[in-house]
């Protein structure tokens, strides 16, 4: 057994650093360091947020871990006696770091809640499960007992998808996949490989190395999250406008449920009546337990380019990434921000990038221009006709190139906003994100509707938010847009502060032609909206479905479905 670090309260880490983080019987521990806000945002990054903000930067730590509350296990003595015989001792734990270590996720919600001491949605027991026959197991005996299971991955829901909700406020015990995070088969030819759901993306990565394999889904959680995850939720990589989403990726699954397990999927296709892989992409948990997946892998780009563009406003770089989709040009990574994201890329960070940034737009005079990355990979000669034949379209609308420096520095600092968010919560500042898609007619409504929604439910008589957009994630017909928002935190009511913008934007979005979530998945945050996404025939139909595999509704119950 290893040593353990010690437990903390943070997301991801400290700004400007990343996590240390090790397995022990499938555990996500974390170490986090004291930095200061100095350290965390240069000078001018300070000034910009308190004028535009009206924050009042102030230390607002979390509370000490010993000083969070956290209820005695409710998990019947009967019911853990029977999940010891069927996983052993050591995989049925309900001490108290086993279970704080597995409470919610990583919204903001989530971490405002954990950092004032709040732990009522802690689980009564954390189980690990070795295989599919051990979660098939546990699921049967939970159902008959009514005990509610919440599976958990990387623990990187961003929508309240690990909440345990419970409309009979039953026990809830957690499946922790980290027992099952191995790769099982390589089947190079067909370009397929089999793992278990508990494997992190950097894993899977350096085990298809050795073969000039990738699977290439990049999401920003992918230092942690895990690839069941990625299926449950539907995620998108930063990579998805050339690899595909990451329901693209997936050829096939084992979905462990009450009643029995499910073989999903025929790889190369099948015409076999409705594909039910489709059920079990996105259903968050709630219909039984992802054990296994058959995942499509491809070789190794050998060239890998990303560079820096301006485009001189929002709309003319809209329209330049609706001509590229037109022609079947997107690039395989593409991020266009915003001016206000823009800006604050250069105000926020003191790296070299950012200042590389700062002087070709200055060389072009685009200072109000809004800064697009893109990113090609592939084999040399058509990455380079794909670059070439991109290019001239882009310059034919009036942008300007600023080089692979720029898109360089975008990709090395690709994974650091969350570090960034733990150092701006400690210093009394609201954090958050939300996002959608629409097509390329609607996006600029979409966009608007957004903006104003946030800054009207936000801003007050001193208060201003900060609300910044990029676009991502391109298809032929629209693309996603990607909002985070700073605000000056009401300390005295944080969580409903939010709620109240998270409501607003939400209902604008919708309102104005956009999809309720493109990659973050439901969750609890967005199950009151989701009969207005698929319509109550929809909802009718999933709960159909649910109540076959999961007739006493043990499976993750306080997500997807409306209460």
């Amino acid at each position: 057994m290893s040593a353990q670090p010690e437990l903390t309260i943070q997301g991801w880490g400290p700004a400007g650093s990343r996590v240390a983080h090790v397995a022990d019987g499938g555990d996500r521990l974390e170490l986090t360091a004291d930095a200061s806000l100095k350290q965390a945002l240069p000078k001018a990054a300070r000034k910009h947020l308190s004028r535009e903000l009206g924050w009042t930067p102030r230390h607002t730590p979390p509370v000490p871990v010993a000083d969070i509350a956290l209820a005695a296990s409710r998990l019947p003595e009967d019911v853990r006696v029977a999940l010891v015989g069927l996983l052993g001792a050591e995989n049925v734990r309900d001490d108290r770091e086993s279970r704080l270590r597995r409470t919610g996720g990583k919204s903001y919600l989530d971490l405002v809640r954990r950092r004032s001491g709040d732990a009522s949605d802690a689980p009564d027991a954390v189980l690990t499960p070795a295989d599919t026959e051990q979660t098939a197991a546990v699921l049967a005996l939970c159902s008959a007992h009514g005990v509610v299971v919440v599976p958990f991955g990387g623990g990187t829901s961003v929508v309240g998808g690990l909440s345990g909700a419970d409309a009979d406020d039953r026990p809830v015990v957690v499946v922790d996949l980290g027992r099952m995070s191995a790769v099982k088969a390589l089947d190079v030819p067909s370009s397929l490989v089999t793992v278990g759901p508990g494997m992190r993306g950097p894993a899977l990565e350096e085990a298809l190395s050795t073969d000039g394999l990738t699977l290439g889904h990049l999401p920003q959680s992918w230092e942690f999250a895990t690839l069941g995850g990625y299926a449950a939720t539907r995620s998108a990589g930063q990579s998805s406008t050339g690899v595909g989403r990451f329901d693209d990726l997936v050829a096939g699954l084992t979905l462990a449920t009450p009643v029995g397990v499910l073989e999903l999927g025929s790889p190369p296709a099948s015409a076999a009546g409705p594909d039910l892989l489709g059920l079990a992409l996105g259903s968050e948990g709630s219909l039984g337990v992802i054990t296994e997946l058959r995942l499509r892998v491809r070789p190794t780009p050998r060239t890998t380019e990303y560079e820096g563009w301006s485009t001189r406003s929002w709309a003319a770089g809209l329209a330049a990434l609706q001509r590229l989709a037109r022609h079947d040009l997107l690039p395989d990574v593409v991020r266009l921000s915003d001016p206000d994201e823009t800006r604050a890329n250069l105000l926020l960070s003191s790296s070299a990038g950012a200042r590389a940034l700062r002087g070709a737009l200055r060389a072009r005079r685009h200072g109000e221009g809004c800064l697009l990355v893109l990113g090609w990979e592939g084999l040399p000669t058509i990455v380079a006709a794909r670059k070439r034949a991109a290019s001239s379209l882009l310059r034919e609308d009036g942008a300007s190139r600023l080089g692979t420096r720029v898109g360089e520095a975008w990709r090395a600092g690709r994974f650091s906003a969350p570090y960034l968010r733990d150092q701006l919560l400690d210093h009394g500042l609201l954090v958050e994100t939300l996002e959608t898609a629409a097509t390329w007619s609607a996006l600029p409504t979409v966009y608007d509707a957004v903006r104003r929604a946030l800054r009207d439910s936000l801003g007050g008589r001193d208060s201003r938010p900060l609300v910044m957009t990029h676009l991502s994630h391109g298809y032929a017909t629209g693309a996603s847009l990607y909002v985070t928002v700073l605000a000056d935190r009401d300390d005295a009511l944080p969580l409903q502060q939010w709620l109240g913008a998270k409501r607003a934007a939400t209902d604008a979005l919708l309102a104005a032609g956009g999809t309720l979530t493109h990659h973050h998945a439901v969750g609890a945050d967005h199950r009151p909206w989701m009969e207005q996404e698929v319509g109550a025939l929809g909802v009718d139909v999933l709960r159909a479905v649910k109540d076959r595999l999961d007739p006493r509704g043990i499976c993750n119950p306080g997500v997807l479905l409306p209460g």
